[in-house]
């Protein structure tokens, strides 16, 4: 078993975990905690008692690691090793009852920013519907013991998934980054949680994934699951506030970067 497997098996033991936690209080009722970056951007009571699992069985199983979450301090650690962890992904699903979300946890090297971290280890865990997504640096990505490799393009067009910012400010742009794309377009999806589009562009479920302004814990771990299903995962415009993620195949990558390029 590779170091990698090693960090990958755990992720995915401590995701099933905070899952079940999460779909227990999913399903006595939601409390909201508070508002993030606007009214619509929420936190639940959930999230933070879900987090803070995480956080406590990361640290007795790996206590110099460091600890990069969405609703708690982050910590560098001493090993060089950081998890990047979105206790519940696709909050307002989860609040609403819509069974589109997700636990995420990674495991990456390196400084915890995007861009300077080498990723090692996913897992992506959606309870509403019992489904575990895996992957390990240079092992594959896998859901449950089946292997994921990511669709191949076809002539009926690319079945594309986005997301739009809470800011409503933003949303006039990622509308304009939609109609850019739709021409390759058989369809689009828009789910409400980065870490479960990126898991079905890895199953191919998806042909390909964009999205602007994600944070780190948002696609750390998916991010690693369509990288090793054989597709392709890029950041563009990271000077800016709010960088554009693209994930799908190789071949809808490309058509996908070259629409968005002058817009990024």
């Amino acid at each position: 078993m590779t170091a990698e497997t090693e960090l990958t098996d755990l992720a995915a033991g401590i995701a099933r975990e905070a899952g079940e936690l999460a779909l227990r209080r999913r399903e006595e009722g939601v409390h909201l905690a508070a508002t993030k970056s606007s009214l619509a951007d929420i936190v639940t009571d959930a999230d933070r008692e879900v987090e803070a699992l995480i956080r406590a069985r990361l640290r007795e199983a790996r206590p110099g690691d460091g600890f990069l979450g969405e609703e708690s301090d982050a910590d560098a650690g001493v090993t060089g090793i950081t998890w990047v962890v979105d206790p519940i992904d696709g909050t307002v699903n989860y609040a609403y009852g819509i069974p589109a979300y997700a636990v995420s946890i990674a495991a990456v090297r390196g400084e915890a920013v995007p861009g300077r971290w080498e990723a090692l280890a996913a897992a992506v865990f959606a309870p509403a519907h019992d489904e575990l997504f895996t992957a390990a640096r240079g092992e594959g990505a896998w859901r449950g013991s089946v292997r994921l490799a990511v669709a191949s393009a076809t002539p009926a067009g690319a079945l594309l998934a986005t997301g739009f910012g809470y800011d409503p400010a933003t949303h006039d742009g990622d509308i304009a980054t939609v109609r850019r794309v739709m021409p390759m377009a058989r369809d689009l999806r828009r789910a409400g949680a980065a870490s479960l589009d990126l898991a079905y562009v890895a199953a191919g479920r998806l042909d390909g994934y964009f999205e602007r302004g994600l944070k780190p814990w948002d696609f750390a771990a998916g991010a690693l699951l369509v990288a090793e299903a054989g597709g392709v995962v890029t950041r563009v415009d990271t000077a800016s506030a709010r960088p554009l993620l693209i994930a799908a195949g190789p071949e809808v990558h490309a058509r996908l970067a070259a629409l968005l390029d002058e817009e990024a």
